[in-house]
Formats: C-alpha cells, sequence, structure tokens
C-alpha cells in the first residue's frame, strides 16, 4: 500500500512538473505589457503546426484579425518559444525598411548547421551579420540589369519550346488538363539550369525527369526534420546546442555533383565567353578564392530563386488569368501592341508593360512564396502599441510577419481573394504605394529584398507572354474555386494544385 502511495505521489509530482514546464512561458507577454494570445498546452498559438488540420498560417491568420484593429501588435508562441506578431503595415515597413539594422538577420538562419548543411550555411539567405552583408555585395552584379538582359534570347527560346510542347499535348486533351505546377517547373528548370549553369537537362517533355523530381521535393522536410522541429518549439533553448540541416544530405549531394558537371563541362570549354552566371560565379571564385563549398552554394542563390517560386508565380498568374477571363484579353492585347518586328517582346519593352507587371504582383499577392517570415532582433527595440504602452524587443528576440494575413485583408485589398490586377495600376499607385505602405511583400522588401527578384520576374513574364499570346487559358473543373493553400507544402500553393486547359489561338 505505501508503495502504491509513492508511485502514485511520483506521478503526480511528474505530472505537475511536465505541466509546469510547459505553460513555463506562457504570460511572459503579458508581464512585460505586450497582450497575448491564447495558447494552447504544449503546442502554443498555433495549433496546425502541430496537428496538420489545415495550413498553420490560418492559425496566424486567426489571431491577425482577432487583435489588428485594436493593436499593432501580440505576443504569440510557436510551441513554447515566444514570438511578436505584427499587425500593422506601418510597422512592418519600418521593421524591413527604415529600421532595418535593428532586425539585420532571418531567424531561419539561427538553426542551420555549418557543419553539415554547407550549402544553408553559405547562401545569404540565411547568413547573418558582416558576412551576409559582404556575400549579397560579391553576389549582385550577378543579377544586374545588363547580365539578365545578355540571356534573354536564350530565355525566349525555352519560351518557345514551352508552347510548342504545350500545343503537342494539346492536341490529344487530357481530361484534368495540365498540371500546371509541373508544367513551369519544367520550364523554369530548363531555361535555370541553361541560364545559371549553361547545362541542358531536356525536361520540357512529358517523360518522367529524376531533375524535375529532385527540384520538386527541394523545399520538402523529412521526418527527422519534422521531428526537430516540434522538439525545439517546445524546448526553444535547444536550438543553442542543436542545429539541423535545411537540405539533406542527398539534395546537398545532388547539387554538389550537378555544380561539378557544370564546371568540368565549362572547363573543357575554354573559348566559352558567354556571360551567364556560371561564368560569373567562376570569376568570383578566382578573385575570392573560393572553395567548390561556397560556389555551389552561391550558385545555389541563383537556382532556388529561379526554380520553384518562379514556376509557381508563372502558375498562379496562369489561373488568375483563367479565372478572370477579362484581365486575360486585356494583358493579351497589352502583349501584342509590344511585339517588335522580330516577332517577340524585347527585353527593354519587357519592363514597359504595366498591365503585364500588374497582373504578375496580383499572383505574388495572392499567393506569396512564403506565407510568412521571421526576423531575429539584433538590436534592441522600442516598440509602442495603439494604446500607447510600449516594451523593449532584446537582441535575439524574434518578430513574425503574417505575409498571408496582409495580403489577404479586405482593410488593405478591396475582395482581398479576388484576382483583380486594377489594383496595381499606374494610376492607382503601382506596387509601389503598396509597398511604401507595408501592405505588399511579393519579394520581401528592404537591404534583404529578394536577390534574385529581377531574374525570376523576367523568366516568369517571359513565359506568361508567350503563354497569353498563343493560348486561351481557361480553368479545368478539377481544380478547386477559392485560394485555400496545401497544408503539407512549405512554399504557399493551392490545396489540389492548379489544372488548366489551352485552347491554340489560330
Amino acid at each position: 500500500m505505501e508503495s502504491l502511495y509513492i508511485t502514485l505521489c511520483l506521478v503526480f509530482a511528474t505530472l505537475i512538473l511536465l505541466y509546469t514546464f510547459l505553460m513555463w512561458n506562457f504570460a511572459s507577454w503579458r508581464k512585460r505589457g505586450v497582450p497575448e494570445a491564447i495558447s494552447h498546452l504544449g503546442i502554443g498559438t498555433f495549433p496546425s503546426l502541430f496537428t496538420q488540420n489545415r495550413h498553420f498560417i490560418y492559425d496566424v491568420d486567426q489571431v491577425y484579425r482577432n487583435y489588428r484593429n485594436s493593436h499593432k501588435f501580440v505576443g504569440v508562441f510557436t510551441g513554447r518559444a515566444p514570438q511578436l506578431l505584427i499587425l500593422d503595415p506601418e510597422l512592418v515597413h519600418r521593421i524591413y525598411v527604415n529600421d532595418f539594422k535593428h532586425f539585420h538577420d532571418n531567424e531561419i538562419g539561427e538553426n542551420i548547421d555549418p557543419n553539415t548543411d554547407v550549402i544553408s550555411a553559405n547562401n545569404p539567405f540565411f547568413l547573418r551579420g558582416e558576412l551576409w552583408k559582404e556575400r549579397r555585395h560579391e553576389l549582385a552584379p550577378g543579377m544586374s540589369a545588363n547580365r539578365i538582359k545578355s540571356i534573354y534570347p536564350v530565355t525566349l527560346e525555352f519560351c518557345k519550346r514551352l508552347t510548342d510542347f504545350i500545343r503537342y499535348q494539346a492536341k490529344v486533351p487530357e481530361k484534368n488538363g495540365f498540371d500546371a505546377y509541373d508544367l513551369c517547373l519544367r520550364y523554369t528548370t530548363e531555361v535555370v539550369s541553361d541560364c545559371v549553369l549553361g547545362i541542358h537537362v531536356g525536361t520540357l517533355n512529358d517523360k518522367p525527369s529524376e531533375f524535375v523530381d529532385m527540384i520538386k521535393n527541394l523545399l520538402t522536410f523529412s521526418s527527422s526534420q519534422i521531428i526537430y522541429q516540434a522538439v525545439v518549439a517546445l524546448v526553444p533553448s535547444l536550438r543553442k546546442f542543436i542545429k539541423k540541416s535545411f537540405f539533406t544530405k542527398e539534395k546537398t549531394q545532388f547539387f554538389f555533383d550537378l555544380m561539378s558537371q557544370s564546371i568540368e563541362l565549362r572547363q573543357k570549354e575554354k573559348n566559352n565567353q558567354r556571360a551567364d552566371f556560371l561564368n560569373f560565379l567562376l570569376q568570383l571564385q578566382e578573385k575570392k578564392n573560393y572553395s567548390k563549398t561556397i560556389l555551389t552554394a552561391n550558385a545555389m542563390t541563383f537556382l532556388t530563386d529561379g526554380f520553384l517560386t518562379t514556376a509557381h508565380s508563372i502558375a498562379h498568374c496562369l489561373l488568375g488569368l483563367a479565372r478572370n477571363p477579362v484581365a486575360q484579353e486585356k494583358l493579351r492585347q497589352e502583349i501584342l501592341s509590344s511585339i517588335n518586328e522580330d516577332g517577340c517582346v524585347s527585353f527593354e519593352s519587357l519592363s514597359e508593360m504595366p498591365y503585364l507587371d500588374a497582373c504578375f504582383n496580383e499572383a505574388l499577392r495572392l499567393f506569396s512564396p512564403l506565407s510568412s517570415m521571421t526576423k531575429l532582433c539584433t538590436q534592441p527595440y522600442k516598440f509602442v502599441n495603439s494604446n500607447g504602452k510600449s516594451f523593449e524587443m532584446k537582441r535575439g528576440e524574434i518578430v513574425f510577419i503574417p505575409l498571408h494575413s496582409i495580403h489577404h485583408d479586405e482593410q488593405n485589398y478591396e475582395d482581398p481573394e479576388e484576382f483583380m490586377p486594377e489594383r496595381f495600376s499606374p494610376e492607382n499607385g503601382g506596387v509601389k504605394k503598396y509597398r511604401e505602405e507595408g501592405k505588399y511583400l511579393g519579394f520581401g522588401d528592404g537591404p534583404r529584398t529578394c536577390m534574385g527578384m529581377r531574374f525570376g520576374s523576367t523568366q516568369a513574364k517571359a513565359a506568361i507572354i508567350e503563354i497569353i499570346r498563343n493560348f486561351n487559358v481557361t480553368v479545368n473543373p478539377k481544380t478547386r474555386d477559392d485560394n485555400l493553400l496545401d497544408k503539407m507544402e512549405l512554399l504557399s500553393v493551392l490545396d489540389g494544385g492548379v489544372w488548366l486547359n489551352f485552347e491554340p489561338i489560330e
């Protein structure tokens, strides 16, 4: 009897200790005078991160809408890790631009293990402090307008191959139409591999491709990565001692091998003076005496910006145009009026097509590549809430930017779930107006704006032009009618996929 009593006491004590541990951080924001959203035992404010019932950004959006009219920010917890959810677009703009030095680093870089994930550890997106600044300064010339212009003819050639492939496949149309994600990824894989590495991978066909499959899974988390995220969410302090690879060993080796093959091929072509990104990187390697590791990491900067995010932006723009036939026809007329005597839209004209730009930005608003962003406080910063109460954020604490919620807020955009390019037209102030108000973050903002923005948008717009001038695009019934995000994807993609029909224009 006594042993049973002791056992029950130990179990009870253990449960109390566990409960205390799980609840320990909760109310920490309130103690600092910050309003705090409701959190759940052990899983924090966003339960869908653990339950996978829906994309977690909808949990974020629920908190956002509950507090946006009364506060500029609110305290939340990812697991037990405290973060400050920013609700005010003006404050978002200050974090990204005006007060950038206080939020210099992307929080995700804190979790990277430089010993096991050498690609991510040397990628500017993950780099921190002065090393980020130095590496970005070195790579920026590789994304210059002149360099992108020099490879624009290559882009146009792949656009023609893309439309030829669609036309061939459309002769015997499938019931479900075209898988737009797969189609666009085959295009971006071709054009980016050629423009960045100078290699031809041959993916614009209906054959299975190991290359495309690897890219599709590039940002898919492994079981060990998911477990790691869950553990550090419960015990945030473990991040200091246990790091994790963003890219698996298999993916890292794949890109190392790809880079080695590309360099070997280029070295054999001694007279190759092509002004692509590989030549730029090899010149940089010679100048800086970089190892193959850093060279591969730098190449991944160009590749990751060009593969998945560009493919998704094309697919989502085509989806929006298919859902809005009036907008599609208006864009088609702008395209036809911009075609030169060579039968194409020149690189210079590409940046002088306001409606194309509006359509592209509207697609990025509806389906921002990243649904949220976390920034690290790198210098103490004083936050002042709507009620006038202030608190000082400490170095090392995290702010959470809800990109999806800002982009889908009816207070920022009329009918936010509708594809309405006119909202970004020049007469309405264009995208610049929304960016300066902190309401548009399709490419981020400030000094850490997406470095591949110009490259990615050029490849995307060129493909959209060729498709819309050659085909009438409609939505296949397999595509859902709303904008619900796939809960299993890191990037923002439509649940069930984007399925489209292409009718050739004679």
